[in-house]
């Protein structure tokens, strides 16, 4: 196997890679484990369950350890690259063009549609992770009090993150871990300290050359890469509080509109991020300042990952003996559940009705709907969509098409 068939094969997955990461994650195991011999069964699955560990997507990560297994750092480079590549392309276009038409009143009329797709997509994320996380009355109680503590206190998503890992890690029942290979721990601090150089010292030059809005970009989503566990879902609600209410780059509804699009491109769903950077800097200062936004936020977004997997995949053996580190993980997916519904909430709140208040509750508040403005259009076109997604278990892209013409089609009429 050559660096010409690294090319191939994880170019043809990075064109491929749409429908999440379950369908990525079953197309690279054809790939590379029944297609070829490149990975074996066991292989594929310790370096799949060690990348669900890590912060970020971790397909793209699974792809990377999969390129460095194969062909050392020069593989994993490849075959992370060429997995995010293609789509990070395809959103820059869409964010350019959005940022360009997307306030022509036809064009409102279409993503009205993809928001009502948007609101039934993140429904059936939530359904899904919900069957595979919540196993004990536990796991109900931490997505519960996840749920409560963004809903209505607003506590920060990566103090959720943490204090429900610490509960998953007190609670093991299991803290006696098994023989695992040493691996030379000189050679990981190597590690670490080159590549989070690649990461860090770019960051520091941006924020020294321009810390009114690169810098700030950067630094946000530099930190966005630490707590992305659980999916790109997960960190949504998280970072749609960050844009939308405390730095103002979008509004809720331009929020729905990149998860929309990011939808229907290949790689990862994290590349969200790079349509809000686009975006954000063409509303700063035009096309230069967006094109330098989406790449700083590539890199911020991206580089992490190089890190996590060049660093840590020496250790998957290790990691794959320590019962704590795998309840602490149980602990966080349950605890996602609980913040993917504050984030189903928050998107079908604001496409259902013209007004929201908020109500003191306590140390906190409580977002509620006035009922009188109740719009009925988005209503009824995201049960069509629930109908078509979750019953009907459609193609999703084809479902986005219909959204889009459905909503053009009731602005018509």
């Amino acid at each position: 196997m050559t660096h010409a068939d690294l090319f191939r094969i994880f170019g043809r997955i990075g064109l491929l890679s749409f429908g999440g990461p379950a369908a990525q994650i079953a197309l690279m195991h054809k790939e590379l484990v029944e297609d070829r011999p490149w990975l074996s069964e066991q292989q594929f699955l310790r370096a799949l369950s060690f990348c669900m560990l890590l912060p970020g997507p971790e397909a793209m990560q699974l792809a990377t350890y999969a390129g460095w297994r194969l062909k050392g750092v020069t593989g994993g480079l490849i075959a992370g690259l060429l997995f995010v590549l293609p789509g990070a392309l395809v959103i820059l276009a869409l964010a350019l063009g959005y940022a360009a038409i997307g306030g022509l009143d036809w064009v409102q009329s279409l993503f009205l549609g993809i928001k009502a797709v948007v609101v039934v997509i993140v429904i059936e994320a939530l359904l899904k992770i919900s069957k595979r996380a919540l196993k004990r009355p536990a796991h109900w109680a931490l997505a519960a009090a996840a749920f409560l503590s963004i809903y209505v206190f607003s506590v920060p998503f990566p103090l959720i993150i943490l204090t429900a890992g610490l509960i998953g890690a007190v609670l093991s029942s299991d803290t006696l871990p098994q023989d695992a290979a040493p691996v030379p721990f000189n050679e990981t601090l190597q590690r670490i300290a080159l590549w989070a150089a690649i990461w860090l010292v770019p960051l520091a030059a941006i924020y020294a050359i321009d810390p009114a809005f690169l810098g700030p970009l950067g630094l946000f989503f530099s930190k966005l890469a630490l707590v992305t566990f659980g999916g790109a879902y997960a960190v949504l609600a998280y970072m749609t509080q960050a844009v939308v209410g405390d730095l103002g780059w979008l509004t809720t509804a331009e929020m729905m509109d990149a998860l929309g699009l990011a939808e229907t491109t290949p790689g990862p769903l994290i590349l969200v991020t790079e349509f809000v950077g686009v975006l954000a800097g063409y509303r700063e200062g035009g096309i230069a300042l967006a094109l330098t936004a989406g790449l700083v936020t590539l890199w911020v977004t991206f580089a992490p990952c190089f890190l996590w997997i060049f660093a840590g995949a020496p250790y998957i053996d290790w990691l794959a003996s320590r019962p704590r580190l795998a309840s602490a993980l149980t602990a966080i997916t349950a605890a996602v559940v609980g913040v993917i519904l504050n984030l189903t909430l928050w998107f079908a709140l604001n496409l259902f009705f013209a007004q929201l208040d908020t109500y003191p509750l306590g140390f906190g508040a409580l977002l509620v709907p006035a009922l009188a403005t109740l719009q009925p259009v988005p209503v009824l076109l995201t049960l069509a969509a629930g109908y078509l997604l979750l019953i009907r278990h459609m193609n999703l892209i084809v479902v986005l098409g219909l959204g889009a013409l459905a909503g053009l089609l009731t602005s018509l009429l």
